[in-house]
């Protein structure tokens, strides 16, 4: 069975890839995750904020140093905690390049142009495969309409394009008024994939101590189904590469973004609860489904329930609705 796809440019050894996380921070278990089979490798992602807080603890400290004595302001030692996120990415980035086989996509994660030309250019000259650009913009300004948020996404994506040659993938959110539309906007400016979708992780209230609360919950399977429509909708009509994220679980959760038209399935929440190992079960279970099938490659069977070749295109838009608000009775759920 040929498992064999093409994301980014990149020929993979089968679809399944580990997207963003923490599993990436050790050497040893992205070694374990390459061994369970993953095809390629989506490292922790690089924030923002954390870099633009770097640089605030650096410009205190060499101030603070200069109102010192002034025979003391050329010599400026750094103490080891004061090594940048940026610089502990990097130096993570070449390990992972050196011990692993399989291509090392980095991720970066803000909502501003500003310094991701510069960190753009230095995950490629690090040896990144691929960049993804994780655009984590929640819109709560009342003055900031729909087409200046997506503004922002495809400028980002139009700036770094002018410097950096690896192939990019846009992690979108689906909070768009027209998500087909920006993708092939995004796909005209030079994404060579897009990624659907996002996670926004919710804040929530504790109604005992009064306080706004972060909130962690990990993905379940009902989730990748607004992905799989999408998915299914756009395939055929851009020629980027498709990844589907959040949500996926097994080898039914894979299976059906393929059939629906992804190039890969990044996979996380279900790697975070069960380990690496948990890839191999799904590659085994996709295998077995596959030889049973009529389909003799991942190629032939991505995209042969994308809305473009279903019997029945309406499944995907509206009519679908109707039809299930229609047919429901009470009970049916139980």
């Amino acid at each position: 069975m040929d498992l064999r796809t093409t994301y980014l440019g990149l020929t993979l050894k089968n679809p399944l890839v580990p997207s963003a996380s923490p599993l990436s921070r050790s050497l040893d278990t992205a070694k374990q995750l390459e061994d369970a089979g993953a095809a390629a490798l989506v490292m922790y992602s690089l924030f923002e904020e954390e870099l633009q807080h770097d640089q605030e603890v650096m410009d205190d400290y060499l101030h603070n140093q200069a109102l010192g004595h002034a025979e003391a302001t050329s010599f400026l030692p750094l103490h080891d905690s004061m090594r940048s996120r940026q610089a502990s990415y990097l130096e993570q980035l070449q390990r992972l390049k050196q011990a692993l086989e399989i291509p090392v996509i980095a991720s970066l994660n803000g909502v501003t142009p500003g310094g991701w030309v510069e960190h753009g250019k230095a995950l490629q000259q690090a040896g990144a495969d691929a960049l993804e650009l994780n655009v984590y913009y929640i819109a709560g300004d009342m003055t900031v309409s729909g087409a200046e948020v997506e503004r922002r996404y495809i400028d980002l994506l139009h700036e770094l394009r002018q410097h950096v040659s690896l192939p990019i993938a846009m992690k979108l959110s689906p909070q768009f008024s027209s998500i087909a539309n920006l993708v092939g906007h995004l796909e005209r400016v030079g994404a060579a994939g897009v990624s659907l979708f996002n996670r926004f992780y919710q804040p929530d209230i504790d109604i005992d101590s009064l306080r706004v609360m972060p909130q962690l919950r990990l993905s379940s399977p009902a989730e990748s189904l607004l992905a799989m429509r999408w998915i299914a909708m756009l395939h055929g009509r851009v020629k980027l590469s498709l990844a589907a994220t959040g949500g996926i679980h097994d080898h039914t959760g894979a299976l059906k973004m393929l059939l629906a038209g992804a190039d890969v399935v990044h996979l996380c929440s279900t790697l975070l609860l069960h380990g690496p190992q948990r890839l191999t079960q799904i590659l085994r279970d996709m295998e077995a489904w596959l030889e049973e099938s009529p389909y003799e490659s991942v190629e032939q069977l991505k995209g042969v329930l994308s809305q473009r070749h279903a019997g029945d295109a309406s499944a995907y838009a509206r009519a679908n609705y109707l039809q299930l608000l229609n047919s429901y009775l009470p009970g049916m759920d139980t």
